[in-house]
C-alpha cells in the first residue's frame, strides 16, 4: 500500500492510499477505511454496490447522500444520469473525492451537517442515503428518531426511500436492529439487509417504499475485485430485526 496524500482536518486525519497490486484508491479516516474505488472511480466495496442496485430498483432520479468519503456512490449514480447532492461537514472530503476518487463536477456538494441541511431546505428527494461516520460510529444526532422523522419530510410522499449503512461488529451487535426499530416508529415498511456470521460488516437498513426490493446484484463491475463483490452480494439476505416494533 502506498500513501498518496495525508490531510490534517478539524474532523480527523485523512489518508489517501493506493494499492500496489490493483491500483485502487482508498480513503482512510480515523484508522477506518471509508471508501475504495478502482482507477475509474467505481467502488470496490460490496455494500456500495448493494445500495446502488437498490436505488436502481427504486428507479430514483434525485438522491441526497449524507456523508461523502470518496464519493464513489455519487460517482456511479451520476454516470447513469441520477441527480446527486452530497452533504458532508468536512470540506476536505469533497476536495479529496474530486482529486483522487473521480467525483464528477456535476455532483452537487454542500458543506454542512446533515441535520442542519435537512432543516434548512424544503426540497424532496427520491432517496436519502445515510453513510456518515465519525471514526467508527454514526454521530448520535444522525441516528436519533427525531432525525429520521425529519428525513421523512424530505422524501417524496409515496415513493421516497431512506437507506442507511450501519456497521455491525458481530452477530450480537444490535446497532442495525436498533436503527431499524427507530425507523419502524416512523415508516410502515422497514427492512434490514445483512450477512449473518461475518464480523465487522455493513448492514443496510431501509425504510419507505422498500417492500418490493429484492436482493441486490452487481450492475457496474469495477476493473478489480468484481468476483469478490458478486460473492458477497450473494450472501446478503433480508432478515427480521430484534427489538420493539410499532404496534399494528
Amino acid at each position: 500500500m502506498i500513501r498518496v496524500a495525508k490531510y490534517h482536518t478539524d474532523f480527523g486525519n485523512i489518508e489517501v492510499l493506493r494499492s500496489k497490486d490493483s491500483g485502487s484508491f482508498i480513503y482512510r479516516q480515523g484508522g477506518c477505511y471509508q471508501s475504495e474505488c478502482d482507477p475509474s472511480g467505481i467502488s470496490v466495496v460490496p455494500y456500495i454496490h448493494a445500495i446502488f442496485c437498490l436505488l436502481a430498483q427504486a428507479q430514483v432520479s434525485d438522491v441526497l447522500m449524507i456523508g461523502c468519503g470518496g464519493g464513489s456512490l455519487g460517482t456511479m449514480l451520476d454516470r447513469v444520469g441520477v441527480r446527486v447532492t452530497i452533504v458532508d461537514i468536512n470540506p476536505k472530503a469533497f476536495q479529496i473525492a474530486r482529486k483522487y476518487f473521480g467525483l464528477p463536477l456535476g455532483v452537487h456538494c454542500c458543506i454542512s451537517d446533515g441535520r442542519d441541511f435537512l432543516r434548512a431546505g424544503r426540497h424532496r428527494y427520491d432517496a436519502i442515503v445515510m453513510d456518515a461516520y465519525s471514526g467508527g460510529r454514526i454521530p448520535d444526532h444522525l441516528c436519533a428518531e427525531t432525525f429520521f422523522g425529519l428525513a421523512q419530510t424530505r422524501l417524496q410522499d409515496s415513493s421516497g426511500i431512506l437507506i442507511g449503512n450501519v456497521h455491525a461488529r458481530h452477530d450480537l451487535d444490535i446497532m442495525p436492529d436498533r436503527v431499524a426499530a427507530k425507523l419502524a416508529n416512523i415508516w410502515t415498511d422497514v427492512r434490514l439487509l445483512d450477512i449473518r456470521g461475518i464480523p465487522d460488516r455493513n448492514a443496510l437498513v431501509m425504510a419507505g417504499k422498500v417492500r418490493d426490493l429484492v436482493q441486490p446484484v452487481l450492475l457496474i463491475p469495477p476493473s478489480v475485485g468484481a468476483d469478490e463483490i458478486e460473492h458477497e452480494l450473494g450472501l446478503l439476505a433480508f432478515r427480521p430485526w430484534r427489538g420493539p416494533r410499532r404496534a399494528a
